[in-house]
């Protein structure tokens, strides 16, 4: 299955992992995050649809889906999974306006 990131998903992958380096100075947690986020997403390539469908009115997420990084339960990666294909659309903490920032995408 093929795994793709939006540029916002990248994007925030990117900003959570500055946050933890420079922002709270704990590289071992930055570097753990990356990681994390390497083992979901394999792990979500293996079974696509294990997590819950995220309803929005956005229509074009739709088939939205969203599930818990590895050992950062408050970041979870949203994502469509669709024949052959994993997009990921946004990485977000759960102290985001999640439902806001998504229902603009």
């Amino acid at each position: 299955m093929k795994v793709t990131y939006r540029h916002q998903a990248e994007d925030d992958l990117i900003r959570q992992f500055r946050y933890y380096l420079v922002t709270m100075d704990v590289p071992k947690i930055a570097i753990r995050f990356r990681r994390a986020v390497g083992v979901t997403v394999e792990a979500l390539r293996q079974h696509p649809f294990k997590g819950p469908h995220y309803p929005l009115r956005n229509p074009r997420l739709q088939n939205l889906r969203s599930w818990p990084v590895a050992g950062f339960a408050a970041i979870r990666i949203y994502y469509i999974a669709e024949t052959g294909s994993l997009r990921l659309i946004r990485i977000l903490h759960e102290k985001r306006d999640v439902r806001r920032i998504l229902e603009k995408e």
